[in-house]
């Protein structure tokens, strides 16, 4: 008698856990369909105040790209301005250092030596160099992704730019998933780079595909008729 009420009891504490995991289960599948279906679209008709936005640089041309994109928009919507280069990558936050600077310059605020008051320049760990061995990319993979985490709970950023650095994936991934989970909703406009004009780059495709970027922007026709999801921009250089 007291075996049958036991195996009874195991059995519905199973169907218990069956549920609530299914429950669960569910119940993360909607909130990332939900998440999708509202991405790239406006969540309020209100005046907004400036946004706080994330730019992602990167080495070789996608800081220059970057920069010629920043000098068309309007930087007063977009502040304060969080710069986050790979760790060995100084030129990059120099050359956003300059740019920031030169914006002071044309209000006459401070000289060329002045503080930046609507800019912060930060690093983040990358996730393999190159010429790094797979197997120990995988120790600097998770410390990338804890460094990106720390970064993206610190700023917690309403738009990110980004056009391509492989240092952009995470602070991505990061983004959606606060979004899924509820702790901020971040826009996230990517914009693949001049140099890509058949296929999208590995950050590009990944974003593309997963859906975890609320506007994915492209400079080339054919390139736009191969990812419909793209926007055309042209060149932007």
């Amino acid at each position: 008698m007291e075996k049958g009420i036991n195996c009874c009891f195991s059995a519905m504490m199973t169907n218990s856990y069956t549920f609530v995991i299914t429950s669960i289960a569910a119940f993360i599948v909607m909130r990332v369909l939900y998440v999708i279906y509202w991405s790239g679209k406006p969540l309020c008709t209100k005046p907004a105040k400036p946004f706080s936005t994330l730019i992602v640089l990167g080495s070789g041309g996608h800081t220059a790209e970057m920069l010629n994109l920043l000098s068309v928009l309007n930087t007063d919507r977009f502040a304060p301005r969080f710069y986050i280069a790979a760790a060995t990558d100084n030129m990059s936050l120099h050359k956003a250092r300059l740019f920031e600077n030169s914006l002071i310059d044309k209000v006459d605020c401070v000289q060329l030596t002045g503080v930046v008051e609507n800019a912060q320049f930060m690093q983040i760990y990358r996730s393999r160099e190159v010429g790094q061995s797979y197997l120990t990319s995988v120790g600097t993979t998770l410390t990338a992704i804890i460094h990106a985490l720390w970064l993206m709970i610190k700023i917690r950023p309403q738009v990110i730019i980004c056009n391509g650095p492989g240092t952009c994936v995470p602070l991505c991934v990061i983004a959606f998933l606060f979004k899924v989970v509820g702790i901020r909703w971040s826009s996230t406009f990517y914009v693949e780079s001049i140099a890509r004009v058949k296929r999208l780059s590995l950050s590009g495709s990944l974003l593309y595909q997963l859906r975890m970027a609320d506007q994915f922007f492209v400079q080339w026709p054919q390139l736009q008729k191969k990812y419909p999801r793209a926007h055309l921009v042209g060149c932007l250089m």
